[in-house]
């Protein structure tokens, strides 16, 4: 399997012919490399729907005839667009054939802000991914807090490579996250939803270090850059 970040909480992942991308935000990413037109495939994850998580999921669905996988409040928005989607919950799980999705639990927020109608729309509950193909386990953590129940996610499913958020303002910081990380119990652990605007600014390589000095292995990936497991 190919896993390619993409920067911020975008990663793609794919398996021979088929592919699949999680929470789409190239054009918003002063630090990106890729755009839009450059992501090809079949089916799209969004964890929750704040503009640098969802910015890039209509051109690329459109672009690729690609379904929108969300929870049902997401779903049903993109379905407005004349998208093709797919409502799910937390708890619940997805077979799309080269691979199972199943949805997780995350604490943060979820709206679609309206600025020039002082609106926002209710964007259904912040959620996670755990992505199960060719043997192989891929967490999301989508934008969350430090709970506790990440330790049963990873006494119940033995992690591959973990992708968690290390930015602090919005998500935990470097310090919740190493905890994360202990909890979560990956092979390999991977920062994201940092850096991409200086009010997240954090050093990963630091991150890194800490996590090696507690036993684990992570690895910093830049914008663009791929590992295949």
């Amino acid at each position: 399997m190919k896993i390619t970040f993409h920067g911020h909480s975008c990663i793609q992942l794919t398996d021979g012919g088929n592919s699949l991308v999680v929470d789409p935000f190239l054009r918003g990413n002063p630090l990106a490399v890729s755009k839009p037109e450059d992501i090809k495939v079949s089916h799209i994850l969004l964890t929750h729907a704040h503009t640098d998580h969802i910015l890039d999921a209509e051109p690329i669905a459109r672009a690729n005839n690609a379904s929108v996988i969300a929870n049902v409040e997401l779903a049903s928005y993109m379905s407005w667009k004349g998208l093709e989607t797919v409502g799910m919950n937390i708890g619940g799980t997805l077979d799309l054939g080269f691979a199972k999705v199943k949805m997780i639990q995350a604490f943060h927020s979820s709206g679609i802000t309206i600025a020039e109608e002082q609106r926002i729309i209710y964007g259904g509950m912040p959620a996670g991914y755990i992505v199960f193909s060719e043997g192989k386990t891929i967490l999301h953590a989508g934008d969350t807090a430090l709970f506790s129940d990440m330790k049963m996610i990873g006494e119940r499913h033995p992690i591959d490579v973990a992708f968690i958020p290390i930015g602090d303002h919005f998500t935990m910081g470097p310090g919740d996250a190493l905890q994360a990380a202990e909890w979560f119990g990956a092979k390999l652990t991977i920062p994201m939803h940092y850096n991409s605007f200086p009010i997240i600014r954090q050093d990963a390589e630091l991150f890194v270090q800490q996590l090696k000095s507690n036993g684990l292995k992570g690895q910093v990936l830049e914008p663009g850059e791929s590992i295949t497991i």
